[in-house]
């Protein structure tokens, strides 16, 4: 088996439209939450959401171009090529062949599909863009990243919900862990704050309506947390095999060593009572990765600020790491960036990642109210200073999808 690295990443959030600036705010415990601006919300339950702030496309893609691509694509576009310079990797002196590209997004070109449609009821068929299916359809991100990078190995996209980027995180690992390829860029993108996607949401009163808080909307573990925030954006790392890395001379962020994947195959969208599905991801990451529960510092919770999810999945990390889940700190950045849904993943991935190397493990803000039921050490308010060699993230989406990923402290 060949051992993965983590040598370069990007992103693209509402606290930050590169991983430096994102990885600050998540330090400085920035919460990027705030009233929709993209469309005319008021008829809404929910009315917030974390958009992207200062974002212009054009400073990223020629602006005939980013015409042809839905949102989504644009941002993993830019957060993958983000990755892409980070891991200083030239084309010039690769197989092209073993270079791949994975990404992870649950609702694709949404937001394409919206205004198509609309196109379609007002002006009739023949008024829809030819631009329409390839703008649309989920897999084109990936596409679109390969094309500009060059990239001709494997290249997917995978559809898991919430936990789509950390799936696609965790396929890549395991390609290049068998040896059939050298570096992945993965990660995941959306953008699916849209009419459309709000008032399906809101129908099924998944969302905060704490729309006069914007700010404090997003307070996972809290007693009176009351839905989570949908938020936009991308996180993309590029793993590749240590041996390769190191002939190049790459810097090596970290090492991935785990990954686990289950469903709980119980409900459309409510977790299993008890969150055993995501503890069995848990273990088979940890079993993945030859170690002991006693070894994880730093869990990255899914922490989704709804009450089924955070208490299940309390439920869950306490029925895998037992007496030692009092000693983990576990905490949740979506209290900060609000929920990416299947690019969220991608970029609590990255948090994993800059923990390990800088030593700091994130706050989960907003905290104010103590739940009896959620009572492991999430990191309240302030994050700290730590040493963390071995971090865990967790991700799990509707249809009782689970991912978990495990990143250690890289030692040659």
């Amino acid at each position: 088996m060949k051992r993965v690295v983590v040598t370069g990443m990007g992103a693209l959030t509402p606290i930050g439209n590169n991983k430096d600036k994102f990885w600050q705010s998540i330090k400085d415990g920035v919460c990027g939450i705030d009233k929709i601006t993209r469309f005319d919300a008021s008829e809404l339950k929910t009315q917030i959401a974390g958009e992207l702030k200062d974002f212009d496309v054009t400073a990223f893609i020629d602006k005939k171009e980013a015409r042809k691509m839905d949102r989504y694509t644009q941002y993993g576009l830019i957060a993958a090529e983000e990755a892409f310079r980070d891991a200083g990797i030239d084309m010039k002196k690769e197989d092209s062949w073993r270079v791949g590209v994975i990404t992870g997004s649950g609702v694709g070109g949404i937001e394409t599909l919206e205004e198509q449609h609309s196109v379609l009821l007002e002006k009739g068929v023949g008024r829809v863009s030819p631009f329409f299916i390839p703008m649309m359809i989920s897999n084109i991100g990936a596409a679109h990243i390969a094309i500009k990078l060059g990239a001709q190995g494997i290249n997917q996209n995978v559809v898991s919900a919430c936990a789509s980027g950390t799936n696609a995180i965790g396929e890549a690992f395991r390609h290049i862990k068998y040896g059939t390829s050298d570096v992945i860029i993965a990660g995941g993108a959306e953008a699916p704050i849209t009419p459309l996607s709000f008032a399906g949401f809101c129908s099924m009163k998944a969302m905060s309506t704490n729309n006069d808080n914007p700010k404090t909307a997003s307070r996972p573990f809290d007693a009176e947390r009351d839905g989570f925030v949908m938020s936009e954006g991308a996180g993309f790392m590029v793993l590749e095999e240590l041996e390769h890395a190191k002939k190049r001379g790459a810097e090596i962020i970290c090492e991935m060593v785990g990954y686990g994947a289950t469903d709980d195959a119980y409900h459309i969208t409510s977790p299993i009572p008890g969150g055993e599905g995501g503890a069995r991801a848990m273990e088979f990451a940890l079993l993945d990765a030859g170690i002991g529960p006693e070894d994880i510092d730093y869990i990255n919770a899914h922490g989704t600020s709804t009450d089924y999810n955070d208490k299940f999945e309390t439920m869950a990390i306490k029925s895998v790491f037992k007496d030692a889940a009092y000693k983990l700190s576990v905490s949740s950045t979506k209290s900060m960036t609000g929920h990416l849904l299947g690019a969220a993943g991608g970029v609590e991935a990255i948090v994993c990642a800059m923990a390990i190397k800088e030593g700091f493990i994130p706050a989960t803000i907003n905290y104010q109210n103590p739940d009896p039921e959620c009572d492991l050490d999430i990191v309240p308010n302030k994050g700290r200073s730590a040493n963390v060699n071995y971090a865990m993230s967790n991700s799990l989406g509707f249809g009782g999808h689970n991912a978990t990923i495990i990143f250690k402290k890289y030692e040659d």
